[in-house]
């Protein structure tokens, strides 16, 4: 078998079953392991999927440039945007991540809320221009140029200082098993930092997430408080989200 066979036989069964195993695949086609192994390193350098321990899950499609994010699943973003504003109260101070889904829950909170929103995401804060009940704090520090967010030493001594009710958290990989992940090593513990600074985190579950795995881990899946996730996803891997203790509330886009 060509490798160029191999290589599209193994995103196909990562399309189908949502993982691949090294050693069982390498049996099935009576080739060695090692050969299976550098095909998988080979497509995850392409960014085509995540390795792990045994072998490969799917990666993220949220990995794409935010141009390209913005045109991905933009119904469930909308719904599950909806339903993260419902849940923000008068008088809260809500922390808003970065990232098209972040920004989505801004334009989505209603124009007559009172409330504070946290955020080291300049698109929020142009979100939120139009709120007139709504005060604005800007974390600062380096912009990571993917999410537009503000990472760094000075964001997280900002955050430090900050004890909000509710963190609206974005990611690009949603798993039972894995958790809950990101495509940058600082973006990660800037996620983990605002998670242990509030009260409660809701994860924003857009479909192209779930079941997927980024390089960097946040928390485990059982370390928040929920996950909002279209109607129409996977139940599969819903299921397994809830095998991994987290509470799932439904959207209908």
């Amino acid at each position: 078998m060509l490798t160029t066979e191999r290589k599209a036989l193994i995103l196909d069964t990562l399309a189908k079953t949502g993982r691949v195993v090294a050693k069982e695949f390498s049996e099935k086609l009576s080739l060695s392991e090692d050969t299976i192994r550098r095909d998988l390193r080979e497509l995850a350098t392409e960014g085509l999927l995540q390795r792990v321990h045994g072998g490969a899950l799917p990666a993220s499609k949220a990995l794409a440039d935010l141009p390209t994010r913005r045109q991905v699943s933009p119904d469930d973003k909308a719904a599950i945007a909806k339903a993260a504003a419902a849940m923000v109260k008068n008088g809260q101070i809500i922390f808003l991540d970065g990232g098209t889904s972040a920004v989505a829950v801004a334009r989505a909170l209603p124009s007559d809320l009172r409330a504070t929103v946290v955020t080291h995401s300049p698109d929020v804060v142009v979100a939120l221009l139009s709120h007139p009940g709504v005060e604005v704090e800007l974390v600062g520090g380096r912009i990571y140029k993917h999410s537009n967010v503000a990472v760094g030493a000075v964001a997280m001594e900002a955050i430090s200082s900050i004890r909000a009710d509710i963190y609206f958290m974005g990611v690009t990989g949603v798993h039972g098993e894995h958790g809950l992940t990101t495509g940058d090593r600082e973006e990660a513990a800037i996620k983990r930092l605002i998670s242990r600074q509030c009260g409660e985190t809701i994860v924003l579950g857009s479909r192209e997430k779930l079941g997927a795995v980024s390089a960097y881990n946040v928390v485990a899946a059982d370390q928040v408080d929920g996950i909002i996730v279209e109607r129409s996803s996977p139940r599969d891997l819903i299921h397994k989200l809830k095998q991994a203790g987290m509470i799932i509330t439904w959207v209908s886009s």
